[in-house]
């Protein structure tokens, strides 16, 4: 029978009297983390240093700072804007981020948030590298006794999983299977959090303990939409050639992600401009091997199928502007006369009503985007559906064939930090071992590529970094570190076009790759491939490589940014006018002063160059009337950065 209580005090009263021994918690990764329960959880066991704390969970969130001055006096007002007084750090983050754990409280992460603990010894050691559908087996393993989450509730108090259907119901599963007892389940209810049902409502009787607090409820974590520049929107607009009408997509989060949902709407709902910009980045987009067999450029009328472990603010605009229209239902017959052509006009009526065009594992985005699912109308709330991550990132068992058929011609679109020339890999962690975020739903994802029939993997990736030192290579020859193996090498993106490796000979490989390389770096890469014996040695590169750099890929797109058909913003913003201004200006200062010598060029000039005053921004950065030596150079700084960025 299910116990309700009004504190985060009662929950973990009735947890510590549940379990006599270590406390094995399980929580979901990001949304669905109860914060103000855990906070309490974690002082709980600070006041009981003779009891023991295992903490498994992933995607620990934290409000963000800033590295800089600049950045803190940037985020400050925005945080607290967006987040409110009242949002609830995780400690046991900030205890991570401080080295500063207690011996009795261990945290184990599958998933980090990217690059916050790089610095974090507890965080380090206790990383597990799994893959998402394995981690349910992993907490069995485990022996959680333990698992606290967040969730929705309707007008008749049904409970919803709502943002995470991704794991507890197999986690809880899993260890049942084990012969274990079944897990305490702690949920915590949160008022502002969307209410979905179909997959997401939660069995009546599921949870142990429900627990309702008092009080207005603090604001949901959000992810402020970033904004996407030109080797963005080309990434983007790369990827978008590789999408087949009537076929299923999956992508993952970030600007890129922004900027290849912004690519498909342009495809579809203004295609001749469309081809405009793909002409201008690339004339001979049409006749790309990759494109011509897995791809197009011509408008999306059957739409496509969303399946993807994660659903987030590119979903969002893709329903809206028509794109993802293609709904599947868990009936294979129908499925089959579907697929055949056979199907009438009842299974057709049947298939509008019942059927699905969005299934995800879990969800993340902005107020935007959160307020879009709180409103969706019960047409638009059926037709998504949240479900566990043994669904959406594999083939189900039993059912296998039935994906087969709702999964035909899927996309999956993941990024990656960078890429060898031999078709491996690098996405979560770096040459010395240290962690990034972590493998997710990667490999997952890379497999059905290759499992599926039609189906192809993409990996994404920016051509170059700015980094300490200045600018350096993301298509590299080899590095310390592989996410996914050069066997599983498939598709990858760059700002400066695709190279289509799967089932590549070495050689084949190492010249596609190098030719989306910037061209200032693809001489060292052929160079290293000859004396490896991977090149011929009488390797000449074609005229139309000297074509991947910065200046001509600006100019490409000017005409297209000017007019507004590829904004800084496709998805909107989270930043006011004024703050938009800033963003564009800090990064361009962080790209100027990344190394010692670009950061005493970039001061000297500042100081000697007179530039339009922007007052509205001078005071945004509380630099208006500065105030000491320090202040002025920032000053002088940003007012330089406003006017080249």
């Amino acid at each position: 029978m299910t116990e309700h209580v009004d504190s985060s005090e009662a929950a973990i009263a009735r947890l510590l009297a549940h379990t006599d021994g270590p406390l094995r918690v399980g929580a979901p990764l990001g949304l669905g983390k109860p914060h103000q329960l855990l906070n309490t959880l974690y002082d709980t066991m600070l006041a009981h240093p003779e009891r023991r704390l295992h903490l498994y969970t992933a995607l620990s969130l934290d409000t963000p700072t800033g590295r800089s001055d600049l950045e803190r006096r940037f985020l400050g007002p925005f945080v607290q804007r967006l987040y409110g007084d009242d949002f609830p750090r995780l400690k046991y983050v900030q205890a991570e981020k401080d080295n500063a754990m207690p011996p009795n409280i261990e945290v184990e992460e599958f998933y980090m948030q990217s690059g916050a603990l790089l610095d974090s010894a507890p965080a380090q050691r206790r990383y597990a590298s799994l893959n998402y559908t394995h981690v349910a087996s992993a907490l069995a393993d485990r022996g959680v006794n333990c698992i606290v989450q967040k969730v929705a509730a309707d007008e008749a108090g049904t409970l919803s999983f709502s943002c995470n259907t991704d794991l507890t119901s197999d986690t809880v599963a899993a260890i049942v299977a084990r012969g274990l007892p079944r897990p305490l389940l702690i949920a915590v209810i949160d008022p502002r959090l969307p209410w979905l049902g179909g997959g997401a409502e939660v069995p009546h009787g599921f949870f142990d303990v429900v627990v309702t607090l008092p009080g207005p409820a603090p604001q949901l974590f959000v992810l402020p939409r970033e904004p996407v520049s030109d080797a963005e929107h080309a990434i983007g607009l790369f990827a978008s050639t590789l999408v087949r009408d009537g076929g299923t997509l999956q992508i993952g989060i970030g600007a890129l992600s922004d900027a290849l949902c912004h690519a498909l709407v342009l495809r579809h709902t203004d295609n001749a401009r469309y081809r405009e910009v793909m002409r201008a980045l690339d004339p001979a987009i049409e006749q790309h091997p990759a494109v011509i067999a897995s791809g197009g450029l011509d408008p999306l009328p059957n739409g496509l199928y969303g399946c993807s472990e994660m659903v987030n603010e590119g979903f969002r605009l893709l329903v809206e502007r028509g794109v993802l229209s293609r709904k599947v239902v868990d009936k294979q017959p129908l499925m089959e006369r579907l697929l055949d052509g056979s199907a009438s006009a009842f299974d057709r009526e049947l298939l509008e009503r019942e059927g699905q065009y969005l299934h995800g594992a879990f969800y993340l985005g902005s107020p935007d985007f959160y307020d879009w699912l709180r409103n969706l109308d019960d047409a638009e709330r059926r037709a998504i559906d949240m479900r566990p991550v043994s669904e959406t990132n594999q083939l189900r068992r039993g059912d296998e064939a039935l994906d087969r058929m709702q999964r035909r011609d899927a996309r999956f679109f993941n990024t990656c930090m960078m890429a060898t020339a031999l078709g491996a890999a690098t996405s979560d962690a770096l040459a010395d071992g240290r962690v990034v975020s972590g493998v997710g739903g990667q490999y997952n994802f890379v497999a059905l590529g290759h499992e599926l029939d039609g189906a192809r993997s993409a990996l994404l990736l920016r051509a170059t970094r700015t980094a300490k030192g200045g600018l350096q290579a993301n298509i590299v020859w080899n590095y310390g570190h592989t996410t996914i193996a050069r066997h599983l090498r498939d598709l990858y993106i760059t700002e400066y076009g695709i190279a289509d490796v799967r089932g590549k000979a070495d050689e084949d490989c190492v010249v596609a790759m190098t030719s989306i390389a910037e061209t200032r770096h693809q001489g060292g890469l052929l160079d290293i491939a000859k004396r490896n014996r991977k090149l011929r040695s009488d390797f000449v590169p074609p005229d139309t490589w000297t074509r991947n750099t910065p200046q001509r890929l600006r100019d490409a797109l000017a005409p297209f940014r000017k007019d507004g058909t590829l904004p800084d913003y496709p998805l909107g913003s989270d930043f006011t006018p004024v703050e938009q201004r800033v963003v564009k200006a800090l990064e361009w200062l962080q790209g100027a002063t990344a190394t010692r010598g670009g950061m005493l060029r970039t001061v000297a000039r500042a100081l000697s160059t007179r530039t339009p005053r922007d007052t509205e921004a001078l005071q945004r950065m509380a630099l208006d009337a500065p105030k000491g030596m320090k202040e002025y150079i920032y000053a002088r700084l940003l007012g330089l950065a406003l006017h080249d960025a």
